[in-house]
């Protein structure tokens, strides 16, 4: 969920970091220009693609990350004869900023140009297929090649970047993430209930109700911890926003309970209230706890301790981490964000099988002889449709017939490719590709605001001393403060309309 990952963390020293940082780039273009003829890896290709996409994304943004160090900066300026110039016009304390905004609006760039050469790719056998799942070697370089071309524009158009065009799709990406947390709330409880009552294994409704009662105990222990730390007196801001928390969570649980609701909807109730009220209630604890106030929080006043260091770093790296799984995860969800109809982008006469449906198209001549009469009888309902589908399961992993002894070639008429037997795309794209790409050039620009701190570039603006320590600071700024509470009080929101929109709109819904 994207904004799950609007955790701040204090990070170390970013100096050092910068070796280790070369090192994985020369990694990584050493062992994908080894593979970039390869297509696939020994695991599921869909999978593949999506970890070889999140690794590229994670790596960019820790570029970023270190990038807000003065001395690699400076360093830049020095060796490019001052050709670079990272600050904002006049000032010289946005440098960072202004570094942190070209590197990942490359990635966005990456991204958005992946998505146009995708358009339309519904079959992973077609040539532009192999542009996602394969290429990686190039796409690293042009990931490269992207970024060198950033720092040669001009600051005056990321300036407007950092302050129009980043914040709009970075709150876009909370959007989304608000979206998929809500969703995973109510399918959480929806899988327990169908397993047991499926199955009637009792551990289902243990879990569920342990895990209910976790996240219910979890959200009290964390609200009274918020009071007595964060709350004390003279500190009416964190009260009320305390407060405000702890009645939105009773609201919310009467609410899911009552019984309109359950006559709607049988099976809302406390488990999926318990997700969204500690997912709130994470939010608000992660803005106070960063809330640069040393009289209302003392964690402020630690900050600079050495000791922190790992921790801050570790911190780091779970951050980039979890923005790319919550990315990749999102990207697979266009039915869910979009709401695309029917089954998924599946080409014709490939579609699941185990779907039981029709078959009505005449056999291809390209296919094996054993295969062609598999799905004659199929048509002719003399065998069940189940066994076409272990035919061309066969087929795929090599024991597709005498025919295919005949063909070592993975070329296909009309440019098309065979597939490997760990393909689990044999029946079509498992998501849409322009969707996967699009939800990264979002990850990418709320990267850069949590990096930036939400910063609103300025000409002539005060210098910002954060910039110049040799800590980079995350989520201290009060704009990013309240970005966190108000993510809070729209995923209460969005998960009270969930829990409404039954009642109120009946035939809509279909309990009328």
């Amino acid at each position: 969920m994207g904004a799950v990952l609007s955790v701040p963390w204090l990070l170390a020293p970013a100096a050092p970091l910068a070796t280790c940082c070369g090192a994985m780039c020369v990694s990584m273009c050493t062992s994908t220009a080894a593979s970039a003829l390869c297509r696939s890896c020994n695991c599921q290709s869909s999978i593949a693609t999506r970890v070889g996409f999140a690794l590229l994304f994670c790596f960019d943004a820790l570029l970023a990350w270190v990038s807000l160090t003065p001395a690699l900066v400076r360093t830049l300026e020095r060796y490019s004869l001052h050709y670079l110039q990272m600050h904002c016009e006049q000032q010289e304390s946005c440098f960072g900023v202004m570094a942190v905004h070209r590197i990942l609006f490359a990635a966005v760039l990456f991204h958005v140009v992946l998505a146009a050469l995708l358009v339309d790719v519904r079959d992973t056998r077609a040539p532009r297929a192999a542009i996602q799942n394969g290429w990686w070697g190039p796409k690293v370089g042009a990931l490269l090649s992207l970024i060198a071309l950033a720092f040669v524009l001009p600051n005056g158009f990321f300036v407007f970047w950092a302050n129009w065009i980043a914040p709009l799709l970075a709150a876009l990406f909370i959007l989304l993430g608000l979206v998929l947390l809500v969703d995973v709330a109510h399918t959480w409880s929806e899988t327990c209930l169908e397993q047991w009552e499926r199955h009637g294994a009792d551990v289902w409704m243990y879990l569920l109700v342990g895990s209910t009662l976790g996240l219910y105990a979890a959200v009290l222990v964390v609200t009274v911890l918020l009071y007595v730390y964060l709350a004390p007196s003279g500190c009416t801001a964190n009260q009320a926003l305390i407060t405000v928390n702890l009645v939105l969570a009773v609201v919310l649980t009467l609410l899911c309970v009552h019984p309109a609701v359950q006559e709607a909807n049988p099976r809302s109730g406390l488990a999926q209230s318990s997700l969204v009220l500690a997912y709130c209630t994470y939010l608000l604890a992660s803005a106070l706890v960063n809330r640069d106030d040393p009289h209302c929080n003392p964690v402020a006043r630690e900050r600079q301790s050495a000791t922190r260091s790992t921790t801050a770093v570790v911190g780091a790296l779970f951050t980039f981490a979890a923005i790319a799984y919550s990315t990749t995860r999102a990207a697979t969800q266009s039915r869910l964000l979009v709401g695309t109809d029917g089954a998924p982008d599946v080409p014709t006469g490939y579609e699941p099988l185990a779907l039981h449906a029709p078959i009505t198209e005449q056999p291809r001549a390209t296919e094996p002889l054993r295969i062609q009469a598999v799905r004659s009888a199929v048509e002719a309902g003399s065998l069940p449709a189940s066994a076409l589908e272990e035919e061309l399961r066969a087929l795929g992993s090599g024991g597709g017939g005498d025919d295919d002894d005949d063909d070592d070639d993975n070329a296909l008429p009309g440019g098309a490719v065979r597939l490997p037997a760990n393909d689990d795309e044999r029946g079509g794209t498992r998501y849409n590709y322009v969707f996967f790409h699009l939800i990264f050039v979002l990850a990418a620009s709320y990267t850069a605001m949590l990096l930036t701190d939400w910063q609103f570039v300025r000409v002539g603006a005060p210098p910002t001393p954060v910039h110049d320590t040799p800590v980079v600071y995350l989520g201290v700024s009060r704009a990013s403060m309240w970005i966190r509470i108000a993510s809070s009080w729209a995923c209460a929101a969005l998960y009270a309309w969930t829990l409404l929109a039954p009642v109120a709109l009946p035939e809509r819904f279909g309990y009328a």
